[in-house]
């Protein structure tokens, strides 16, 4: 097994990643497939969060990076969307505390300004006050597209060069990760994707254009420690490259 160490860590006798990301897919099958409404399916994921956030922070994970809500799932029933709604508001005011002792800092990205003013303020306040926390890095994208995130970068930038701050050759890698809602953290070591399907939807496309993937049939109510697990393992088994010859 060939590696880059500056993008792992070792915790125990095993290599963690240091950034995993998810990919939460899965709820409404897995509510149709009980003969229940997709709300049940919603709260039932809500509780593979909480489950895989703890499991995270116990094995080392830096950073974990959940998709919690895109830019199309706006689109779904109003009532559906009210329901998630609803399920975010419940899950901040329940969870703060936990996840604030417990050592988690949290961090939003995506467009927060097309949530209730109540929601955006329950975001602020949850990243205010984890903020200096450090066992685990959690990142949950709310209103999120990677396409929106970069047509947003690339007008910050074009804005630096039309006021002068910057010329055309001064745009790089660089300055264009620090110009996405994930500057400042290292890019995903490994995605995975629950409920089978083998598609990123529009996630971190930028920051994965070297993640290893992993795509597991369990649907994301009944992802456990022992999905993580599994995927981290595969992981471990990778040759990763970047690119080169090692």
């Amino acid at each position: 097994m060939t590696v880059l160490a500056s993008h792992l860590k070792i915790s125990g006798d095993r290599i963690v990643p240091r950034h995993v990301a998810i990919i939460m897919d899965g709820n409404g099958r897995w509510a149709r497939a009980r003969g229940k409404p997709r709300t049940m399916g919603h709260r039932a994921g809500v509780e593979a969060v909480r489950r895989t956030v703890q499991t995270a922070a116990d094995i080392g994970i830096e950073y974990l990076t959940l998709y919690g809500f895109s830019t199309e799932n706006w689109k779904r029933p109003e009532g559906e969307v009210s329901d998630l709604m609803g399920l975010l508001r419940l899950f901040i005011k329940r969870e703060l505390a936990t996840l604030d002792k417990n050592g988690v800092q949290i961090k939003i990205i995506g467009d927060r300004h097309r949530f209730a003013a109540d929601i955006r303020e329950l975001l602020d306040n949850a990243e205010k006050r984890t903020a200096t926390n450090s066992r685990l890095k959690l990142t949950i994208a709310l209103s999120y597209g990677a396409r929106a995130e970069l047509v947003d970068a690339v007008r910050q930038i074009a804005h630096q060069v039309a006021s002068g701050k910057l010329t055309e050759n001064d745009i790089t890698e660089d300055l264009i990760e620090q110009n996405l809602s994930t500057a400042g953290m290292p890019d995903p070591d490994l995605l995975i994707r629950t409920s089978g399907e083998q598609r990123i939807s529009n996630f971190l496309l930028w920051q994965s254009a070297y993640t290893e993937f992993v795509f597991d049939d369990v649907l994301w109510p009944d992802f456990d420690r022992e999905h993580l697990e599994r995927a981290i393992e595969s992981f471990a088994g990778r040759e990763r490259r970047f690119g080169a010859v090692l």
